[in-house]
Parts: structure tokens; sequence; C-alpha cells
């Protein structure tokens, strides 16, 4: 007796080895920024994920409820965000290095899923409300380590250190790339770290 083809064979990926775990996991987040990379976040697609993975469309709403969630778990899983902060021994060649790296992050797969990612957290807030502490946790951790070392170099005060201050330089980076797209200019860097975040730490009437 002859059997028809799986899913997996007709699509042309072929019969693979059953796979589990973080070995299974690890496919499909390489899938999962391969396909971010070729079509982008408004194209992208589980079933395309789980074809390129050879894997089924179940294990991965398994897991993940949807593209965002699985989305922000391949980047993780992938080490994209930075692990250390630059510590080049002055407040802003720290930040405008935080900024630039950053920058060019954006300026690639990063910014593809950062983009669509904040698209949809406006189309569907209550949905990925939970998603966005995981996309800034890290970022704006590196940016309290970069200003907690200015404030003990007594660069800046430590009362002036403040959540909003933290992600403000961020924010900003954010907000130019959404409006303008990559690459961000050097330029936008240098003047939200000179014009705007700077004379806010520096600022002698600032509690």
């Amino acid at each position: 007796m002859v059997t028809s083809p799986g899913p997996a064979a007709a699509g042309g990926h072929g019969k693979r080895p059953r796979r589990r775990g973080e070995v299974l996991y690890a496919a499909i987040f390489d899938a999962t920024l391969a396909e971010l990379a070729e079509v982008g976040y408004s194209r992208l697609a589980m079933e395309r994920i789980a074809a390129r993975a050879g894997a089924s469309k179940v294990s991965l709403y398994r897991r993940w409820p949807g593209r965002p969630e699985l989305v922000v778990a391949a980047l993780q899983h992938q080490g994209i965000e930075p692990e250390q902060a630059p510590d080049t021994g002055s407040l802003r060649e720290d930040v405008l290095a935080l900024l630039r790296r950053g920058a060019a992050m954006l300026d690639g797969v990063f910014g593809q899923a950062a983009r669509g990612l904040m698209a949809e957290t406006l189309t569907d807030p209550a949905r990925t409300a939970s998603l966005r502490p995981h996309m800034f946790t890290r970022r704006n951790a590196l940016m309290r380590e970069i200003l907690d070392r200015a404030a003990a170099r007594g660069e800046i005060r430590p009362a002036v250190i403040t959540p909003q201050l933290v992600g403000l330089a961020p924010a900003l980076v954010d907000h130019h790339f959404l409006m303008h797209g990559a690459p961000i200019p050097d330029d936008v860097l240098t003047g939200i770290v000179d014009n705007l975040l700077l004379p806010l730490l520096t600022d002698p009437r600032a509690s």
C-alpha cells in the first residue's frame, strides 16, 4: 500500500526526524527570523513559519498564541539585544554608543520586528500589553546602568535618575524610526543626547 506524502513533503520540505523541546524551538525561531527578513512583519504567517521549520502549526500555537509572542521569543532566543552596557568613562559617549548600537539593530531584522510589533500594539493594545516590557526591559536596564555609573563618577546626581529619563532617549530613537525608518542618521542620535537628555540630567533645578 502506497501512502500519500505528508504536509511537509508536499510542501517541498521533505520528511524530517521528529524533534522536541529546545531543538524544535530553535528550528522554529530560525524559521521565524528568516521569514521576517524575507517578507517583513506584515506578511509574516504562522503557517509559513511552521512549514519552513518542518513543524506543525499545532506545535507553534501550543506555545505561542500568535506571531507577536513568537517574534519576541525568537528575538530573545537569538540574543539580538545588546548584552553589556558601554563603559567609556563618559556619560555622553556611553549613551551615544548604546543608541548607535540600537539604531544599527533597527536597520535590519530587529527593526522589521520592532516596527510590526509597535504597529500591532496600536491596533490591539490589550493583547500586546504583556509583550511591551519584554521588548524594552533589557535596553532600559542598560541605560540605567550607564546613568548609575555616571552618578557614581559625579557627572550627574543620583536623584535625577527617574524611570522617565531612563527610557527617554531610546523612546525618541524609536519614534524617529517609526516616522522615518532606517537607517537613523547619527546627527539625530547626537541631537537627542546633547539637546534633550544631557540638559535634563544636568539641570540644577531638577530634583
